[in-house]
């Protein structure tokens, strides 16, 4: 199972590298969630797109359309926000970010994320995450009892 955040699905529907090897690691057969958050977020990352000049008002609504197609089941925020909001205190991070943290680690899924300090918040708490490295390397990091993850090229 994957959780899907805003970050790695805009590179996805942009056909960046990372988009593309985000891609081949989903696979086939995953299920991928994300909480309704998601809706919002890549909303908006689409009209900042747009209001920088990256991309056409034209091609807006078919970006949109398929980020959001990325994902297979939405999971109501509401479910999320108690434990969001103690976790976001706890660990000190954005409230946004830990709607995806909690939801992946809930369903002990992998959270895909082009986003360095959720990532790495992810590797320090024991949730599975991919996340790209300096060096154009991905960590996956399966589960805590498989310790700190291997590399792919």
């Amino acid at each position: 199972m994957i959780v899907m955040d805003c970050s790695a699905a805009i590179e996805i529907v942009r056909k960046t590298k990372l988009g593309t090897d985000f891609m081949a690691l989903m696979g086939t057969r995953e299920e991928v969630l994300a909480p309704k958050l998601f809706v919002c977020e890549v909303t908006n990352v689409i009209f900042k797109y747009v209001k920088a000049g990256m991309l056409s008002r034209e091609k807006a609504p078919a970006y949109q359309h398929e980020a959001l197609d990325i994902v297979d089941r939405y999971v109501d925020d509401f479910e999320l926000q108690r434990e969001v909001l103690r976790e976001s205190i706890h660990l000190n991070h954005s409230a946004y970010d830990m709607f995806y943290f909690v939801l992946a680690r809930r369903n002990n899924a992998t959270l895909f994320t082009a986003d360095k300090w959720l990532a790495k918040l992810c590797a320090e708490q024991g949730v599975s995450c991919v996340m790209r490295l300096l060096d154009d390397a991905y960590v996956v990091r399966a589960s805590v009892e498989e310790g700190p993850g291997y590399v792919l090229n």
